[in-house]
């Protein structure tokens, strides 16, 4: 089939102008301008605005509106021509169509939307990905979202992006809505100027939270946008220096964006933040967050900051407000930069995807992320050599380099000739791993935007740490991440560590993903800024597993998202040496999730479900026990915390004290 009979599904001329919206006229525009013979119509409802096309005729048709008209009329006025559809939805019942699904915010910051939209949005949107030839996204980042909560492959999204070349169309002098409301503000203060809807993940209340120190400044804040219904509003706090202007049309747009000191752009998550490309067209400074898509929008053209972070978005500013070389510098930088966002490349790539759904669409290349502030955590005791040899593997491999690597010990010989390393900071402290890795954290620096956590026997694969900051960065509301555990010899007799870096070498990344997923402790990685002053329970003093679940409990009470990632992996090689005597661990076993269920951090299916499954498991093989396993120490372990429990004595911190057989092995932390 030629790409020139095909169809667009126009309904988007019946919406109001959005970031989606806007990406459609642009895109059917530029299409129009590249000579499509007759054989390509945009079909339209009946009360859909003209967009005046010259070459791509316009078919109206059809008595419903919205989504019925969309569902139920366009696959029959689209006939057997393929469809584009290029506003997030299409016709369930058509397969012989190309959909562009912008980004899967409405899977990673559900909070933002209606109940409604989300209803529809969960079911639509999988369906429409096994069923059409092709899925389209406006980035790289958007594309990897997609990805992991969808139903369809990275490799086969093709990333089409936003373009630059209309904000050049818009005519200042025509604006009316702006001059009138600058005119009303003190003429001498310059303002930051910002874009968007009033939605959660827009992330505006921080720029009201900081209002104050810029009023101190001698600058004010200026917000214009608005939703248009599918969000949930996020109610501001009044400031004498924010202004809120509403929807503004585009000729305001310019206006302001020609005047603002910068653009501030503060979103959570975006599939492409079409705002920043908008403002370098028109050589306005752009401060934005440095997540989701941002960084690969701005490339170097802008300066980021964290959306979590207050206190840098006000340096940030300040650095433009006292620097006139540095705005002209970004201004300069910006026009270059947005030269790669063209709507005419993008209609081009859907010209090619129509006449083969299957085409590999070249796109703009990803800038690379801004190099974050990663602190990695290892706790151990009594093992200097396994932790020696893990550390320096890990050190020695790890494609995205921590800045900060912590070796939480009791004594200092613990950490074995890691006394010596320059890349490594031996801290001590109580004994209980809980108690090391709070030891640790209390030495993380401010600032810090990820702190993982890695078992003393943990051998990880070359990209865990990059995967993982790739998943905190696109998703923002992402606090808890773990990896996928290849082989773990804590199962059995325990891997040896040329076995285990053998096993990692040979592994392969699977982009699955799941949420929710309570962290294992051996691969964990956290947002730091989430964490605050919360720290791991160290009355679990014993049962590895269940402290860092009880941690990520409290954790996602705060609000966030506990997710595994098959892309981060590794293998744990579970050495015995000093593990703790069957009595401790099975009196842990049972006490330890029923303090959980009193705290709260563990439901009680679960509760139950766990004790029962290690109790079992310690009877059943305590006649004929594995012999790196004390099971029937477990089962003395696990008669004695239900003799315990039933008097009401939930004190986990008994099993470090529980008395042991001499027969049983020299005690550890886990």
């Amino acid at each position: 089939m030629s790409a020139r009979e095909f169809a667009i599904n126009g309904r988007f001329l019946t919406q109001d102008v959005t970031g989606v919206q806007r990406y459609a006229r642009n895109v059917v525009k530029a299409m129009d301008s590249l000579a499509l013979s007759d054989g390509s119509a945009l079909i339209v409802p009946a009360n859909a605005t003209d967009l005046s096309l010259r070459l791509i005729r316009t078919e109206k048709g059809g008595h419903l509106n919205g989504h019925a008209w969309e569902q139920i009329e366009l696959p029959y006025l689209s006939g057997s021509r393929r469809l584009l559809n290029l506003c997030n939805t299409a016709p369930a019942a058509k397969t012989d169509q190309i959909v562009c699904i912008h980004d899967a915010n409405i899977f990673a910051a559900p909070q933002s939307y209606s109940r409604a939209f989300r209803t529809l949005y969960h079911t639509l949107q999988p369906l429409l990905v096994r069923r059409s030839l092709r899925i389209a996204c406006v980035s790289h980042a958007a594309a990897r979202q997609l990805a992991r909560h969808l139903p369809v492959r990275l490799s086969d999204i093709a990333v089409l992006p936003n373009g630059h070349e209309h904000a050049l169309l818009w005519d200042p002098s025509a604006a009316e809505l702006a001059p009138k409301m600058l005119g009303g503000m003190n003429a001498h203060r310059p303002f930051v100027l910002a874009l968007g809807s009033r939605a959660r993940h827009k992330n505006l209340s921080l720029l009201i939270d900081i209002a104050p120190e810029l009023d101190e400044m001698n600058l004010d804040v200026v917000i214009a946008g608005g939703g248009d219904g599918i969000f949930t509003k996020e109610a501001l706090q009044r400031r004498s220096n924010v202004h809120l202007l509403g929807r503004v049309s585009d000729n305001d747009l310019a206006y302001l964006l020609d005047r603002a000191l910068c653009l501030a752009f503060p979103s959570f998550t975006e599939g492409f933040g079409l705002p920043i490309i908008e403002a370098m067209a028109r050589s306005c400074p752009v401060v934005s967050s440095d997540c989701a898509s941002m960084p690969e929008v701005c490339g170097s053209a802008a300066l980021v900051a964290s959306p979590f972070e207050p206190r840098q978005w006000i340096e940030r500013i300040g650095m433009l407000q006292s620097s006139e070389q540095l705005r002209n510098d970004l201004a300069g930088r910006g026009q270059d930069h947005v030269r790669q966002f063209s709507w005419k490349k993008t209609a081009g790539g859907y010209t090619e995807l129509l006449a083969d759904p299957r085409a590999a669409i070249k796109s703009h290349k990803p800038a690379d992320p801004v190099l974050p502030r990663v602190s990695v955590i290892f706790a151990t005791r009594g093992r200097p050599h396994i932790v020696a040899a893990s550390v320096r593997h890990f050190l020695s491999t790890q494609r995205l380099k921590p800045e900060a690597v912590l070796v939480s010990c009791v004594d200092i010989s613990d950490a074995g000739d890691l006394r010596n390393h320059p890349d490594v900071t031996i801290v001590t402290g109580p004994p209980g791993l809980a108690a090391q890795r709070n030891t640790a954290l209390n030495h993380v620096e401010p600032g810090t935007e990820i702190v993982a956590f890695f078992d003393d026997d943990f051998i990880a694969d070359k990209n865990w740490l990059a995967s993982a900051l790739q998943a905190f960065r696109d998703e923002n509301d992402v606090v808890s991440f773990t990896g996928h555990v290849l082989a773990d010899g804590i199962k059995g007799p325990g891997i040896s560590f040329q076995e285990a870096v053998d096993l990692v070498d040979a592994g392969q990344a699977e982009a699955t993903w799941s949420e929710p997923f309570s962290p294992y402790g051996c691969n964990m990685a956290f947002r730091f800024s989430a964490i605050g002053d919360l720290r791991f329970d160290e009355r679990l003093v014993l049962y590895g597993w269940l402290e860092d679940r009880d941690f990520a409990a409290a954790l996602s009470r705060r609000g966030g998202r506990l997710v595994k990632s098959a892309l981060a992996f590794g293998v744990h090689m579970g050495v015995k040496s000093g593990r703790v005597s069957g009595d401790r661990l099975g009196y842990s076993q049972v006490i330890n999730p029923l303090y959980m269920l009193a705290k709260g951090t563990m439901s009680l299916p679960n509760v139950v479900g766990q004790i029962f499954r290690n109790i079992a498991s310690n009877f059943s093989r305590a006649v004929w026990p594995e012999p790196f396993i004390d099971r029937r120490g477990r089962v003395r372990g696990n008669l004695l915390a239900a003799f315990d429990a039933l008097r009401g004595r939930l004190e986990p911190e008994r099993a470090a004290v529980i008395a042991t057989p001499p027969s049983a092995s020299k005690p550890r932390q886990r």
